[in-house]
């Protein structure tokens, strides 16, 4: 996995997201970690991480493997849109029209500060039937060197933000920035009921290289796997826009169909 390091959106929300995390830094934990011992807002929940390689039991009493999730639940032709760091008042809608002109269902990996700041739009995706997934508080693509406190604050208070601003709707998964997964963020998040989940094709729209080669990079790498990684937040996403209208319908004359990743 490639991780989108050292970007200044990324900074800038990391900042932004100190005066959250400071203050909740000594408290949060302690309390989101008592809550799933207690059981208090996820009954089902196990009381903390699974061993490495075993299933954590889930909010509805299914085992959540604690693997980084790849494959699609459409099976061998099916692919997964996912979209990370949003959501955004400008480009959020604009994402969300593209997909229900072609019929497709994604995955959003949105980040906790701004899920809070737009609640309306974590609302438009569920509505729309999408998925929700956990991002983190503030994308710290070095989460894996920090210590398993501020994995579990960064985790755990994205979790709630996300919740909060859906209505009550959880995320499903968890994706590490920049892939910055580790064994205890892993087992953590399966403990919740979200499946860690990784990508196969990044789309590179990130750095903004231009539609045309945004498309041919998915095109040319779809083979690798089925899950796709796109971004609706952290600047102008509007090569991200014109990509997936050219793409949806490229890939379904393909032969392929759109899914959620395996829980």
């Amino acid at each position: 996995m490639v991780r989108h390091g050292g970007r200044g959106w990324h900074g800038r929300v990391l900042a932004a997201a100190i005066g959250v995390t400071a203050v909740a830094a000594a408290t949060s934990v302690w309390t989101a970690q008592a809550d799933s011992v207690a059981g208090r807002d996820h009954p089902a929940a196990s009381a903390g991480p699974a061993a490495p390689g075993a299933g954590a039991q889930g909010r509805a009493g299914v085992p959540v493997s604690v693997d980084i999730a790849h494959a699609s639940d459409r099976g061998a032709r099916g692919l997964n849109i996912t979209i990370d760091d949003g959501p955004d008042p400008v480009w959020t809608p604009q994402v969300l029209r593209v997909l229900r002109e072609n019929g497709v269902k994604a995955t959003f990996c949105m980040v906790g500060t701004q899920a809070q700041a737009h609640p309306d739009m974590v609302r438009a995706v569920v509505a729309a039937g999408h998925r929700l997934c956990d991002h983190t508080v503030s994308h710290d693509t070095a989460m894996d060197t920090k210590s398993e406190a501020y994995q579990s604050q960064q985790i755990l208070d994205a979790e709630r933000m996300i919740t909060k601003a859906s209505g009550g709707v959880r995320p499903l998964y968890y994706r590490a920035p920049g892939g910055a997964f580790t064994p205890y963020s892993r087992r953590l998040a399966a403990s919740r009921g979200m499946r860690p989940l990784g990508w196969n094709v990044d789309s590179k729209d990130f750095e903004r290289p231009g539609t045309a080669v945004m498309v041919a990079t998915v095109k040319r790498e779809i083979s690798n796997g089925p899950t796709v990684l796109f971004h609706d937040a952290g600047g102008d996403r509007s090569q991200t826009v014109a990509a997936l209208r050219e793409l949806l319908p490229w890939l379904k004359q393909q032969g392929y169909s759109f899914g959620f990743p395996v829980r």
